[in-house]
């Protein structure tokens, strides 16, 4: 029997069905009181653990669960409350972890949430991507004077949970130096005061957690510190020298593991070998390139988890590279020492390919899933342990082999017509004051222009038409006249509170990427491939595997049919090509930029039959052009270049009266800021609200030329906010942009908000741009 153990380092939450999602949901909304959360919560996390045993994992990770987000709950864990919210001290337990998520909250007396539209506790802490992921995490906020204790059991409780289940549970938890590297200062008396100068009053939090957890029995804690991937600066490298000779003292009797994951070490490799830990975990995918410089340097006294299973995308392990690479590590560590693992969390992969009847058979053998991953694992262990008949392998192989072969794969056409790509094809045709005089001219817009991001509330008509349609119980006709209805209500609505620039409220679209994804070739869709966003928020990414084509026009026919209905400039909606890329789950058998450019080209058609068809404005969402960026500085630029070079190719084939807008969203940009502008969209929407217009510094000190839209109205937050709110926003920002530069926005699109909270928040939204204008005209 072999010795090499097999464990993961978190599994999806969300549930094969997204139960967590619609309970959360309903809790939000009142209609479950916590109890019953809990109960469903604690019923997931039983069926993951056991699900994991089932399959031959050794070590099932705990905690890695959560009703909203892990850093959130290791905020409240270490008593880590922003002051706004007036936590009272005691347990910082689940409503206090969605009021930090999701702004002001109450309660009513059975306990149940009103979802946070009731009081007006506070803004909600920021929340931003999870490195170069699509993930979203809360952003632990820091201060001069912010203390620690330990304010949660939930870890304690998590544990406790397993190991009545007769698991050998992991519990997991972010370690202290990725946590305050995750984090950001709020200190208006101290902005530049050095977080990392909390680490002495964290350190003893987190030395109380793991001796809790080694008297309960605990064998293994995973601390995850993925700030091993990032460039690191010295103070960063002291941190992690004193917390881990310190947690390894108060760990005592139970062996820490410490995970990276998401990228090569370089720099850090010698540090993070150094670390006092009994076992160490590294990703082998993203940094294939660097296993064999681990495997020399690696110590005779730990133990080796390599991630050889991809955490983060859905093609089928190659068993042949893993093996290679794993055979290699047994050699220099041999079986006792080795652990086999995925690169990281499941968290990025949907649960189970068990469920998907109608993909594509073909494609679906080239898949593996969360459940198929683990399948994986311990696969691997045993043909590394010359374990079985060596079927498993010979499958694997054959599965590779058809995958290289198919026809589907591959166009020529598109090959070529990505070859014949020119400069010219990225350039417009004048420069911006010339093309901002032009589009002023043509669309007669007033100062502080008002506009959404375009989405509209999806809803539950909206969700259970489309669902009845789908079904085939609805007519293709009769959907479409259901659409239309929404369209034309939206599009009146708007022109009767005073949108500048109204949309058409996308009622026809399921998701951003997922609705042009289904109508390109060279993509395919799960039925049931969820995976989570932030908080309840599911998004289901589109499976690119072969050349991108677009057989025919995709929005022409919505929005010249919504412009028909106003005399307003309709804005045409489409998602660029690098924010379709980062949220589709991308082949891996070419480079990603060339799947990036092929997009390019595709979305391009549409923007010329936009323009063609009358449509005077057109946005390109690249929400996610940041979450591509490489964790390593030196190779943003690499990045950089086919990221903006794809836009370009999109947006740049326009007349100069023609309006480029483009979106991005929850991004810190002033290291990007240079990039943005290459864009040279006309206008540019983004995120501000949270961050009190301080996102918008980077375009402020960059000197940004093109017009501006920040956000001044949060929709990840259910709170309404108030004209004097917005007009306050508003201020801030034209201290700084020229007023013929300013747009007025929410933040991102409103399709997850509901029409109840949409409808005061978009009336206040036109007052004060017209409060705004009636001070400036005031002042000539």
């Amino acid at each position: 029997m072999s010795k090499i153990r097999t464990h993961i380092l978190g599994y999806p939450r969300i549930g094969e069905q997204r139960e967590l999602k619609k309970a959360t949901e309903l809790y939000w909304k009142g209609e479950i009181p916590r109890a019953a959360l809990e109960a469903i919560g604690k019923d997931l996390r039983k069926r993951n653990w056991q699900k994991q045993a089932a399959a031959g994992i050794d070590l099932v990770p705990c905690n890695d669960f959560s009703f909203y987000d892990q850093i959130l709950d290791a905020a409240c864990l270490f008593g880590n409350v922003p002051p706004r919210f007036k936590w009272d001290g005691g347990s910082a337990g689940l409503d206090t972890r969605f009021q930090m998520a999701r702004g002001a909250r109450d309660t009513k007396g059975d306990g149940s949430c009103c979802g946070g539209s009731c009081g007006s506790a506070g803004f909600a802490s920021e929340m931003t991507k999870w490195f170069d992921t699509n993930y979203h995490y809360i952003v632990p906020e820091f201060r001069t004077d912010t203390s620690f204790k330990l304010s949660d059991t939930k870890i304690i409780n998590e544990f406790h949970e397993a190991k009545a289940l007769g698991l050998n549970a992991k519990p997991v938890l972010i370690g202290p130096v990725s946590y305050l590297t995750l984090g950001k200062v709020q200190d208006p008396d101290n902005p530049d005061f050095d977080r990392f100068e909390l680490l002495d009053r964290l350190l003893p939090v987190y030395e109380d957690i793991l001796s809790r957890l080694a008297a309960e029995g605990a064998e293994w804690i995973q601390l995850d510190e993925p700030a091993f991937a990032l460039d690191l600066n010295p103070r960063q490298k002291e941190c992690f020298v004193e917390a881990y000779g310190r947690l390894a003292k108060a760990a005592g009797s139970a062996k820490l593991l410490v995970a990276t994951y998401f990228g090569e070490l370089r720099d850090n490799l010698a540090l993070f070998l150094s670390l006092p830990a009994a076992a160490l975990h590294y990703d082998a995918v993203r940094g294939a390139a660097e296993v064999d410089a681990l495997l020399a340097a690696f110590p005779t006294d730990k133990i080796l988890s390599l991630g050889v299973v991809d955490g983060r995308n859905i093609w089928k392990n190659d068993f042949d590279a893993s093996l290679a690479i794993l055979e290699k590590a047994k050699a220099r560590v041999g079986d006792e020492r080795l652990w086999i693992s995925a690169s990281s969390s499941l968290l990025h992969s949907p649960v189970t390919l068990a469920s998907e009847k109608k993909l594509d058979a073909e494609i679906k053998d080239w898949l593996a899933f969360a459940d198929e991953k683990l399948a994986e694992i311990v696969a691997l262990s045993h043909l590394l342990a010359g374990e079985g008949d060596g079927a498993g392998l010979e499958a694997n192989r054959a599965s590779q082999q058809r995958r290289r072969d198919s026809d589907r794969i591959h166009n020529p056409t598109v090959k070529g017509r990505l070859l014949g790509v020119t400069e010219a094809d990225g350039r417009r045709a004048s420069a911006f004051p010339v093309r901002q005089k032009a589009q002023s001219e043509k669309l007669g817009l007033p100062l502080f222009p008002t506009t959404t991001i375009g989405s509209f509330p999806q809803t539950a008509e909206v969700r259970a038409a489309r669902a009845k349609w789908k079904k085939g119980a609805l007519s293709d006709q009769d959907y479409e006249t259901f659409l239309k209805e929404e369209t034309r209500k939206c599009v009146a609505w708007q022109d009767e509170i005073g949108i500048d620039m109204p949309v058409h409220g996308e009622f026809e679209r399921n998701d951003m990427v997922e609705y042009f994804g289904e109508q390109l070739d060279g993509f395919t869709f799960s039925q049931f491939g969820w995976v989570q966003s932030y908080g309840s928020r599911c998004v289901k990414p589109p499976i690119l595997f072969g050349d991108i084509t677009r057989p025919h026009p995709m929005t022409v026919e919505w929005i010249t049919y919504a412009q028909s209905l106003t005399k307003q400039p309709m804005k045409g909606m489409l998602t660029g090509p690098v924010t379709i890329l980062n949220w589709s789950f991308v082949r891996d058998d070419q480079p990603r930029s060339v799947s990036c450019k092929q997009l390019a080209l595709a979305i391009r058609d549409e923007v010329l039959d936009l323009e063609r068809a009358g449509v005077r404005v057109i946005q390109i969402d690249e929400a996610a052009l940041r979450e591509g960026l490489p964790l390593r500085k030196s190779e943003w630029q690499e990045y950089l270049g086919w990221a903006v070079e794809s836009f370009r190719i999109t947006a740049n084939g326009v007349k100069d009266d023609t309006q480029i807008h483009t979106h991005m969203c929850y991004s810190e940009f002033n290291d990007i800021i240079g990039a943005i502008a290459d864009m040279d969209a006309d206008v540019i929407t983004i995120e501000t609200s949270r961050s009190n217009m301080e996102l918008l510094e980077a375009f402020v000190e960059f000197k940004y030329p093109n017009e501006i839209g920040p956000g001044v109205y949060d929709i990840h937050s259910p709170r309404i906010p108030s004209v004097e709110q917005m007009e306050n926003l508003l201020q801030k920002a034209s201290n700084v942009i020229p007023e013929g530069n300013l747009w007025v926005n929410p933040d991102c699109g409103l399709k997850t908000r509901g029409w109840e909270e949409v409808r005061p928040a978009l009336i206040n939204m036109v007052e004060a741009a017209r409060k705004l204008r009636a001070v400036a005209a005031a002042t000539v």
